[in-house]
């Protein structure tokens, strides 16, 4: 389970610029795919050792004033009901607005920790000011400016003493969620896959209370059904659909081994499904993609063909992802997706004997080694798979600083030429022998 902090407060008070501070060791990992800043609104970032999802809700208000209101209540409300918790900005240079007040209002019916922000505390005489803002009833005031990052490493130390433990699932089976934009198919695939006969697991210590474990075990496959589709609350409030599966998607990956995403064969893969994609990724879980409602596609022989090599431009450099056509409605295909998650889970768990390894790899750097750097040759001398949850290898030589990006993916390729790592990240390290 993950924890998620969750910025929101009405507009032009500096969400974003948060965001992005608190996002940025990462952000350049993730910003370097076309297409994809754009509408990116959720990211991972770190602070003491505790990794956590920050969700900008800024992205996710329908851009028209009198709707304004409506979809930030929304918003607060879903943050309310999903974050572990809420970080309120407020702009201190113009004090509380109507907005921000009605906006305190819910967060103080909320049962979550809240914090209010007051941003663009530039310096001493602003940061008198923020006192103000305890009108709120909320508690603290923490003066910061997004800007500079002043006072941002003391609102974390705060912010990272009400995560919620995050405890090891016993259960040993593999973990499989689907995800994928609403409306792909999600629900029509579990209950295609499960007939009616629903077997919920709820009760394993530290699943959300939310994210249904649906256990299977028929035709050889025994695993764990992560599914986020069918839990809609009924709330009061027209939910903003986008941020709710979001938010959503980010706990059952967090959660699982192996993803599962679904994307709509008529609509192709949207820049959401890249940042999903990309999300499962950097999380280092393995990952396969369902290309649904293919039966609505006109075909000739080359239309799978193309679609793929599409799916796989558009999510480079990673694209050693198997790609499965299915229809839901017509049963096409479904077995060999589980198939295809289960080669996947194998992949992620796979240990190469360290003497394979080098009497594979070995011969081929001799062929082709790392490229000299200021007249310095690199010699790289020995190579091993080191313990994790999913592949990392260590490439043992005497100047590792040396070795550029092109190189290491060069030997990334092979090692999934040779042992094959579909759907599976892998991490790569140079150390010094």
């Amino acid at each position: 389970m993950s924890n998620i902090v969750a910025i929101v407060g009405r507009p032009n008070v500096g969400k974003s610029t948060l965001y992005n501070r608190l996002t940025e060791t990462r952000k350049a990992i993730v910003d370097d795919f076309s297409g994809v800043t754009r509408d990116r609104h959720y990211g991972m970032a770190e602070w003491v050792g505790k990794p956590f999802t920050v969700i900008d809700t800024g992205g996710y208000v329908a851009h028209s004033e009198d709707l304004f209101e409506v979809a930030i209540r929304e918003q607060v409300l879903i943050a309310i009901e999903e974050a572990t918790v809420i970080l309120f900005m407020v702009d201190v240079t113009t004090g509380p607005t109507d907005l921000d007040d009605s906006i305190a209002d819910l967060l103080r019916r909320g049962k979550k920790p809240v914090f209010v922000v007051a941003n663009k505390v530039d310096n001493v005489p602003l940061s008198m000011e923020t006192h103000i803002f305890y009108s709120f009833g909320l508690g603290e005031i923490h003066g910061i400016s997004s800007m500079s990052g002043s006072g941002t490493g003391e609102l974390l130390d705060e912010v990272v003493k009400h995560f919620e433990e995050v405890e090891a699932d016993d259960s040993k089976l593999p973990k499989y969620a689907i995800v994928g934009r609403p409306n792909v198919g999600k629900s029509s695939l579990i209950n295609a896959l499960i007939g009616e006969q629903r077997n919920i697991v709820t009760p394993i210590a530290g699943t959300t209370r939310d994210s249904i474990h649906i256990h299977y075990n028929q035709y050889g496959h025994d695993f764990m059904l992560i599914d986020t589709a069918g839990l809609r609350k009924k709330t009061k409030v027209k939910e903003n659909i986008e941020f709710y599966s979001v938010m959503r998607t980010i706990k059952a990956l967090e959660e699982a081994d192996v993803t599962i995403l679904m994307i709509d064969a008529v609509e192709g893969l949207e820049s959401q499904d890249i940042n999903i994609f990309h999300l499962a990724e950097k999380n280092k879980k393995g990952v396969l993609i369902l290309v649904n409602k293919w039966d609505l596609i006109e075909k000739n022989n080359k239309t799978t063909k193309v679609f793929e090599e599409q799916i796989k431009q558009k999510i480079a450099p990673f694209s050693d992802v198997p790609i499965i056509f299915t229809s839901v409605t017509e049963k096409q295909r479904i077995f060999k997706a589980l198939e295809a998650a289960s080669k996947v889970y194998e992949n992620k768990n796979k240990k190469v004997p360290t003497s394979k390894l080098n009497e594979v790899m070995l011969p081929i750097i001799e062929a082709f080694p790392p490229p000299s750097t200021k007249g310095k040759y690199i010699k790289i001398k020995y190579i091993t798979q080191l313990n994790g949850s999913s592949p990392i290898f260590a490439f043992f030589c005497n100047l590792p600083q040396y070795i550029k990006e092109p190189y290491k993916r060069f030997l990334e390729n092979k090692l999934r030429e040779h042992f094959d790592f579909s759907g599976v990240p892998i991490q790569i390290f140079f150390r010094q022998k």
